[in-house]
């Protein structure tokens, strides 16, 4: 094969689209890229000159291969040590300024898309995301048009009823971020609680292989005292296309993303398993 061949290969050309796709129903970069592989063995294997529409073909078969793979995942989530929280990605500014890409693959979001389903989440992806019609959504997922749509409407119900009611500006979510993450710096009590919204709830992943708490964590004052540890190394960092942190304690890493309300940190989602954080060298590429 020439190399304007590999250059001109549509999976090669949608790539970071494919990897999105498959990114935003698993939650995970590592099985993604697994689904990607996946994808790949099966697109290699057939005649591309057959294929009318690369690009819908690619994202129906990255989507059957993610649905087969979620389905196996939420069964091991189930057995999951403590909090289960999405795989963290370092990403680029730029992914911010598409609005809905970033929300889309927003801690908080993916978070968010644990509650549903599997074929509810790939319809609510597909459709909600990716735009895809719901003719094509249809043949991804194997059900009638009519009945992609009740669930699509179904998806975005419980997806609206989870989800942060109040978006921020990139600007203030920026300068809150730097506060928190300032008054982690410090480990002053009095300067988090300034910076905590009274009902702040942190929610820790270690996933039995570093320390983290096993539930959900309840207001200002246990959260702050919990924050408050001297001896770590706090730096700004984009995840997900959002403002956030990773924090480092005696050589133990932290990815830390934050949902803001009313200019305060309304939720911390702070990712401490190891496995977790293998992203965090190389800004993603995502794409819509």
């Amino acid at each position: 094969m020439t190399e304007d061949a590999i250059t001109d290969d549509p999976f090669l050309t949608h790539r970071s689209l494919l990897f999105t796709v498959a990114y935003e129903m698993l939650g995970s970069a590592a099985d993604a890229e697994d689904v990607l592989q996946e994808s790949w063995l099966r697109w290699a294997g057939i005649d591309h000159a057959q294929v009318s529409a690369p690009r819908a073909y690619l994202v129906r078969l990255v989507t059957r291969q993610a649905l087969n793979r979620l389905r196996t995942l939420s069964r091991s989530r189930e057995d999951y040590v403590g909090e289960w929280l999405p795989e963290p990605l370092l990403t680029s500014p730029d992914v911010a300024e598409d609005v809905e890409l970033a929300e889309s693959v927003s801690i908080a979001m993916l978070t968010v898309l644990e509650t549903l389903a599997p074929t509810e989440r790939a319809v609510f992806v597909l459709r909600e995301v990716f735009e895809t019609p719901y003719g094509e959504i249809a043949e991804a997922v194997g059900k009638p048009a009519a009945t992609v749509r009740q669930i699509a409407r179904r998806a975005r119900d419980r997806v609206a009823a989870r989800r942060p009611r109040v978006r921020v500006s990139r600007s203030e979510q920026r300068v809150v971020v730097e506060r928190f993450l300032a008054a982690v710096r410090t480990g002053q009590v009095k300067e988090l609680m300034d910076v905590l919204a009274p009902d702040v709830v942190l929610i820790a992943d270690g996933g039995g292989l570093a320390s983290a708490a096993l539930a959900p964590i309840h207001g200002a004052g246990l959260v702050a005292e919990l924050l408050a540890r001297p001896n770590r190394t706090v730096s700004a960092v984009w995840l997900n296309g959002a403002p956030a942190g990773r924090i480092e304690i005696d050589g133990r890493v932290a990815a830390v993303s934050l949902v803001v309300e009313d200019g305060r940190v309304r939720r911390i989602h702070a990712v401490a398993n190891p496995q977790k954080l293998t992203r965090l060298d190389e800004p993603a590429d995502l794409a819509r």
